[in-house]
Formats: structure tokens, sequence, C-alpha cells
């Protein structure tokens, strides 16, 4: 067990997304995964029924626990649901200014529920500045700049959000039409595409929390930004490729792809 990641988020009562998925990446890419929990969640594939958010001070004190005994290599956020939790998970982020942040700017379910207080956005960008790496999917993207994204427009897109202050931004495209999914990375003057053939299924729920994770855990265990990516990005794919199949709407992965039973 390789890489200490603390992740800040909601939990999923479904266990394909939230605090449930990044568990299970980090623990399929042996790193060691804490949590706080910022919200309990009733949901399943079908969609979310119910949110009750935890007190800030509750989730800075949870965070402030784990910081001060395990430490931790990488801190990945995922639903913060209010401006309220986040300046407390900041304020507990001034204490470790050198470990990496990976923020999963967490807005909309799958099947469509605010996740995020309307009101927080402004807060939500101010705090990704601090971050080594974003992941917004293009809903979320065009909520934090205030425009629509086209598929020609990725790459100005991915330039814009990086200059809110974050070292390094990957603006997904999955929601964009086309047989291939493209999701744009830009780190300073660098910038890269990621390609993929779509794969035509409704088994996607978690998709952002499950790359997210899986970046936080190589940053974690000492890869460098773009192995790290490559690495999440494949480990994504195969666990939509192998996805269980469970529940009547979006459902989860295949997160424990990578565990192979003995003989």
């Amino acid at each position: 067990m390789n890489g200490r990641v603390l992740i800040v988020a909601g939990s999923d009562s479904g266990g394909g997304a939230g605090i449930q998925a990044d568990i299970k990446t980090v623990t399929a890419l042996g790193g060691y995964a804490a949590t706080a929990i910022t919200a309990l969640t009733a949901q399943n594939t079908l969609g979310v029924f119910g949110i009750v958010p935890v007190e800030p001070s509750f989730v800075r004190q949870q965070m402030d626990a784990v910081l001060g005994d395990i430490g931790a290599d990488c801190i990945k956020t995922g639903m913060l649901h209010d401006e309220a939790i986040i300046a407390a998970v900041a304020e507990s982020l001034a204490a470790v200014p050198r470990v990496p942040l990976v923020v999963d700017p967490v807005m909309v379910a799958t099947g469509g529920a605010a996740l995020l207080d309307a009101r927080a956005v402004d807060a939500l960008k101010r705090f990704m500045a601090r971050a080594a790496v974003v992941t917004p999917n293009i809903p979320e993207a065009e909520a934090l700049l205030g425009r629509r994204i086209g598929p020609g427009d990725l790459h100005n897109a991915a330039a814009a959000l990086a200059a809110l202050g974050a070292k390094l931004v990957i603006l997904k495209g999955g929601h964009l039409p086309g047989n291939t999914v493209r999701d744009v990375v830009v780190a300073g003057e660098d910038s890269w595409v990621l390609e993929s053939p779509r794969i035509d299924t409704r088994h996607t729920h978690g998709t952002g929390c499950t790359l997210a994770s899986a970046i936080a855990t190589g940053l974690a265990q000492g890869m460098a930004p773009r192995p790290a990516i490559a690495r999440a990005h494949a480990f994504v794919q195969q666990a939509i490729r192998t996805a269980p199949g469970y529940g009547q709407g979006h459902g989860p992965l295949n997160h424990a792809h990578t565990m192979v039973d003995e003989p």
C-alpha cells in the first residue's frame, strides 16, 4: 500500500460515486484512502432523493484529525455542497500548503440533481486556484465560465479555466456528441488530448469521482502528472467496459477490475 489520499467529498448511498467510489479507486490502485465526509445523500442509479450536509466545523475536524496523525500525500475534493464547507476545507488546507490538491468541481449529479449551492460558484472558483489538478466536465465548466462550450471550444475553455489559477486542468468532453470522447489537458504552456472510443452504455455513474481519485492516487504515489493522468484515464475506461450492470438507471463502474483472484 503506497500513497495516502485524503478524500473530502459526499457519501453516495448507492456506492457508485462520491466517497464510496473514491475509496474503491484509491484501494484498487494500491493507495491508502482516508476521508472527510461533507454531506450524506440518499441516492441510487435513478437519482438523488435527499441531501443532508455535514456541519462545516465537523468537516474541518475530520480533516484535521487525519492530517494531524496519518497525514496525506495528496488531497482530493469532490462534493463540497456550499460556501461554508468550502471555507472550512480551505482553512484545513492552509496547514498543509505543500500537499497537492485535486479538485473535482462536483456541481451536478449524473441524473441532474444539483450538488452545489448556486451561491457557492464564486467560492469554488477561488478554491480551485490552489489546486494542482482540476477535473471539470462540460456542464461544470460551463457553470464556472458562464458560457456554452462546443466541440471546437474545448482547448479555449480549458485554458480559461486554467487562468483561474490551477496548475493543470482536464476538461472532460464526454457530454459532447460523437463516437470519440476527447478530454483536453492544459498545463501552463503545455497541452494535450486524451481520446477514447465512446462506450455505448448507461453505466457511467461516478466516472468523474473515479478519474479524480485515480489521478490523486498517482500523485500520492510520486507519479508525475502526465503519467498519473494517463493511468487514471485507462483505469476509468476499463472500469466502464467491465461495469457490473447494477441498477435501473446510471449504474456504477467496476472499480475492482485491477484485482485478480489468485488461482
